[in-house]
């Protein structure tokens, strides 16, 4: 029996069919798959499509009232963090909303201003500048690429007249960030200076940033903070001169035979100093003049007042009268004639008198020199202001291994070679002796860390991981055994349960079917080959005998 008779002894339909018509058959054919494809679009409706997602709750009510207030439909999505509506209605949807001024996207900002209420109080309008400042600062915020959601906190107090009763701002930021990520200190730091500069009076330092996790983010202002960035300064100065070091060894020892370590100590503290001092006086070519003040007077042939100060003195001059000279007497001649060694002349002795009166009327002269020259003072006025960390000792070790020799053993270097590597190492951490610096290279053979390597079998590591696969091997053979043992005979007797029942042909018939057909398929190419050898006779009957007797012949020899 062919399957198509045992289909058709199966379903009864299909016999029936054979009986109808060609068109009407393809006419059914057709009707029911247009009636499949109205059910399929029937039952998917229409195509929705994400409106908005991510939405906070305030906003996500918002929307869905103004879509009911509008008629859209819409839905959620699967995961509930999505809206949806129709395909046709996304943007008309959007275009609406955002008239609306939906979504908000977090806080509010300074569009609060714009609903303020005619007869507000101060307070109230304080209130809300607050408010919209906070709001402007969050959405700020969240524009970084890490932080997911932000609110800002003011505590901004009243302004006062009085100078000792002010007090600073304050202000503190919780950010919630994705999932995965986080803030890098340099980050942490723009985040503080944005809300530090957009506050007035504001310090950075009064900012706190602390994460969804608890966790404060700015360093605490004080002690602890300075503390843990010296702490990293010193490291970092520490960590460059062992790379100096290491970078300028390695290639000369070989890798891994040179160790490195440094210590800093380093001066946090500021100083600022201020000094004023006066050098000795200088040359008076040399010096700056500041001021010179000269007073000069003099006169000459001028009669000093005399007389007792009074009404006489005031008087005008009486009239001149000319002098009585006297004739010389005989005694004074004589006594002139004893002197005469000094020239008896009588003119002579009349011009040296004249020169005499002369020289008495124009004696009276009198003269006045004052000098006054004040100098600059020479000073200089310094300030410095030391810088914070500065470096004042550096030490430094290094340990330099044993070099093999040309049979391959390991040999301490040589005494120039230990000094000349000294040498570098002063130059690479930038040695001085006034500072206090120390250097130590020491040549010294290393010990194997590992120690003499184990055999597999021994490796603890190789041992637990023997074990670990064991485990999970032993564990995938007893679901093998379990499943071959247990659940597939089950699942093969529920299938068995379920699949209807098939007329299945007899196995012996079938064989006895196809060795039928076999044997048929053996007589039939048989009859071609004598059909083929019979017309190969006929027409060449020579070439026939010829293949006969070849064969006779090799029947023969065998």
């Amino acid at each position: 029996m062919s399957q198509a008779q045992a289909l058709m002894e199966r379903f009864p339909v299909l016999a029936k069919a054979r009986t109808l018509p060609l068109p009407a058959v393809m006419g059914a054919a057709a009707t029911l798959v247009a009636l499949i494809v109205v059910l399929l679009l029937w039952s998917r409706g229409p195509e929705y499509r994400v409106l908005f997602s991510n939405l906070e709750d305030r906003d996500g009510a918002a929307i869905v009232t103004a879509l009911t207030q509008m008629n859209v439909p819409y839905k959620f999505s699967d995961t509930g963090t999505s809206i949806l509506v129709p395909e046709d209605r996304v943007h008309e949807a959007r275009l609406q909303l955002a008239g609306q001024g939906l979504p908000r996207g977090g806080g509010v900002g300074f569009e609060l201003l714009d609903q303020t209420r005619f007869g507000a109080s101060e307070f109230t309008e304080q209130v809300n500048y607050q408010r919209a400042l906070e709001g402007e600062l969050a959405n700020s915020i969240q524009s970084v690429h890490a932080v997911q959601q932000a609110r800002v906190h003011l505590a901004i107090p009243r302004e006062t007249l009085f100078v000792r009763d002010r007090q600073e701002p304050t202000a503190s930021v919780l950010v919630t960030l994705y999932p995965g990520r986080t803030l890098s200190p340099s980050q942490v730091s723009a985040i503080t200076w944005l809300v530090s500069s957009s506050v007035p009076n504001l310090a950075a330092d009064r900012v706190s940033v602390v994460d969804q996790n608890g966790r404060l983010l700015t360093n605490p202002a004080g002690e602890a903070g300075v503390d843990g960035t010296q702490r990293t300064f010193v490291h970092d100065l520490e960590h460059r001169t062992v790379q100096r070091i290491l970078t300028l060894l390695t290639p000369l020892v070989g890798p891994g035979n040179v160790r490195a370590q440094a210590s800093a100590d380093v001066d946090f503290s500021q100083r600022e100093q201020t000094s004023e001092v006066y050098r000795p006086n200088q040359e008076p070519g040399q010096a700056a003049i500041r001021s010179q003040q000269t007073s000069n007077s003099e006169e000459r042939n001028t009669v000093p007042p005399i007389g007792v100060p009074g009404a006489l003195t005031n008087q005008p001059p009486v009239n001149a009268t000319a002098p009585i000279i006297m004739p010389p007497q005989p005694g004074d001649q004589a006594g002139q004639g004893g002197q005469g060694g000094q020239g008896g002349d009588p003119a002579a002795a009349g011009q040296a008198a004249n020169a005499a009166n002369g020289q008495a009327a124009g004696a009276p002269s009198s003269a006045r020199h004052d000098a006054t020259i004040n100098y600059e003072v020479d000073r200089t006025i310094s300030h410095i202001k030391d810088p914070m960390g500065k470096l004042r000792r550096l030490s430094v070790a290094v340990v330099v291994n044993y070099q093999p020799d040309e049979t391959g053993e390991m040999q301490p270097l040589s005494p120039e070679a230990l000094e000349s590597l000294e040498r570098l190492v002063r130059d690479a951490m930038g040695y001085s002796a006034e500072r206090g610096d120390t250097v130590s290279v020491v040549n010294s053979p290393f010990t194997s860390e590992t120690g003499p390597a184990l055999p597999v079998w021994e490796d603890p590591k190789y041992i637990d991981l023997a074990l670990e696969i064991g485990k999970y091997l032993l564990i995938a053979l007893v679901l093998l055994w379990a499943w071959r043992k247990f659940f597939k005979p089950m699942v093969d007797s529920s299938i068995a349960a379920r699949t209807p029942e098939v007329v299945v042909p007899d196995a012996q018939a079938l064989t006895a079917a196809q060795e039928a057909e076999r044997r048929a398929s053996e007589i039939s190419r048989y009859e071609e080959n004598l059909n083929v050898a019979r017309e190969l006779a006929e027409k060449d009957p020579r070439a026939v005998a010829m293949v006969l007797r070849s064969w006779m012949e090799k029947n023969g020899k065998h």
